[in-house]
């Protein structure tokens, strides 16, 4: 019987303090788990997220679905952090430069 190396699955998520705000991101690529699982959350299938991402290797996009389904609640949470900071920057970017940002919102 041929022996196979074993991937831990922790090992396809990173996450550094003081890096994408210590999130959980796909190993090597800088991608937070958070952002696949919007897509996820948005209705698209684990197979439409791996021809969407086609540069990702298909263990990370599993990996980072099965942590969002274990975690959803800190997942969900992270996406709400990061939907007030780009609201935050938009803001400051308006009155920075009113003639030049305008502020689209896309509504659920």
């Amino acid at each position: 019987m041929a022996t196979s190396q074993v991937t831990d699955l922790n090992s396809l998520l990173v996450s550094k303090p003081g890096y994408r705000n210590g999130w959980p991101c796909l190993r090597g690529t800088g991608i937070p788990v958070h952002t696949l699982a919007a897509r996820y959350m948005g209705g698209l299938t684990a197979e439409q997220l791996r021809e969407e991402y086609p540069f990702l290797d298909p263990s990370l996009v599993y990996a980072a679905l099965a942590y969002y389904l274990a975690n959803k609640e800190l997942v969900e949470l992270q996406l709400d952090e990061e939907e007030a900071e780009t609201r935050k920057l938009a803001s400051v970017l308006q009155q920075t430069y009113p003639d030049r940002v305008t502020i689209v919102r896309i509504e659920d």
